[in-house]
C-alpha cells in the first residue's frame, strides 16, 4: 500500500489561511497590565511564504502563539481556514494544532531517547493514526526532508541541521495547512541556515504550504515573500520582499560543509520540557 501523502489538503484559495481582525492581547502581571498586541489586523492567504519581524517586546512571539492557537486574543478575531478559533476551548485548540498546524522551533525539541522516525511518529500518535500509518506517513516525512536514512539515528548522532530537519518533518507528518517556525535557524551556522530555508521554499513553492517563520535575521528574510515588521505590538509595515533570493540558486555558491566533519548537537532540548502542542 503507498504510502499516505503529507501534501496539505487543497484549501480555497481566495479564503484567507490566517485573518486577524483587531486583535488585543494584554497581559496582566499582578497590578501591571502588559499590551503585547495592539489591534492587529492581517490577511495572509494559502501558499504565502511570511517573515514576522522585530525586537525583543515587538508582539511577534505574542502573534506566533495566536497563530499557533496556543493563547487566544484579549479581544478581537483570529479566523483560521475561515473558522473563527478566537473563544475555542483548550481542547479544541488542542485539536486544532495537532491537525491544522505545524510547528518548528529554534531548540529543535526532539525526544533525545528517541529515534528520528519515532521523534517524527509523535504528532501521530496524538491524532489517533493507525500504528501502521504512523510509520509509513513518518518515512514519508523524512525522506521529503532528505533523511530517509537517517530514520533510526538518535538526535544526539546527528547534527544540528540533520536535527532541524528532523523537527520539519514532524511538522508536516499531520499534513498541515499552515508550518510555523519560530527561529529556525537561530542555532545553525550559515550554510545549513540555507539548506533549512531550501526545504521551506520547496515546501512552500512545491508544495503549496503555507509557512510563516519569526526571525530576527534580515538575510533569512531575503528568503520570503513579505515580511511583516512589529514594533511596540503594532504591525509597521507589510511588505512584499524585492530581489528575493531562492536558496536552490544560493547554496552552490557557498563553501560544502561535510556531514561527517559537522559533530553531533549534544545537550539539546526535550520535546517533553518545551513543546506545547498538546
Amino acid at each position: 500500500m503507498p504510502a499516505p501523502s503529507t501534501t496539505p489538503p487543497a484549501t480555497d484559495p481566495n479564503t484567507p489561511t490566517i485573518r486577524l481582525e483587531g486583535v488585543h492581547k494584554t497581559y496582566n502581571l499582578g497590578e501591571v497590565q502588559v499590551q503585547a498586541l495592539r489591534g492587529v489586523s492581517l490577511e495572509i492567504y494559502p501558499g504565502e511564504f511570511v517573515a514576522v519581524m522585530g525586537a525583543s517586546g515587538s508582539g511577534k512571539s505574542t502573534l506566533m502563539n495566536i497563530l499557533g492557537c496556543l493563547d487566544r486574543p484579549t479581544r478581537g478575531k483570529y479566523f483560521l481556514d475561515g473558522t473563527d478559533v478566537s473563544s475555542f476551548t483548550k481542547r479544541q485548540l488542542a485539536k486544532i494544532r495537532n491537525t491544522k498546524i505545524g510547528f518548528v522551533f529554534q531548540q529543535f525539541n526532539l525526544l533525545s531517547r528517541t529515534s528520528a522516525l519515532e521523534n517524527v511518529e509523535l504528532p501521530t500518535i496524538y491524532a489517533g493514526i493507525s500504528l501502521t500509518e504512523r510509520g509509513a506517513r513518518a518515512r514519508q516525512a523524512l525522506e521529503r526532508v532528505g533523511l530517509a536514512d537517517r530514520a533510526e539515528h538518535f538526535p544526539s548522532q546527528l547534527s544540528g541541521g540533520q536535527q532541524q530537519r528532523v523537527a520539519i518533518a514532524r511538522a508536516l507528518v499531520n499534513s498541515p495547512s499552515l508550518l510555523l517556525a519560530d527561529e529556525p535557524t537561530g542555532n545553525l551556522d550559515s550554510r545549513t541556515s540555507i539548506e533549512i530555508m531550501d526545504i521551506f521554499q520547496r515546501l512552500n513553492e512545491d508544495h503549496g504550504l503555507t509557512v510563516i517563520i519569526v526571525t530576527h535575521e534580515p538575510d533569512i528574510a531575503r528568503y520570503v515573500k513579505r515580511a511583516l515588521e512589529f514594533r511596540d505590538g503594532r504591525m509597521l509595515r507589510d511588505t512584499p520582499i524585492q530581489d528575493r533570493l531562492f536558496a536552490r540558486e544560493v547554496l552552490p555558491t557557498l563553501p560544502s560543509l561535510d556531514d561527517e566533519v559537522e559533530e553531533p548537537v549534544s545537550g539539546s532540548a526535550s520535546a517533553a520540557d518545551h513543546s506545547p502542542a498538546g
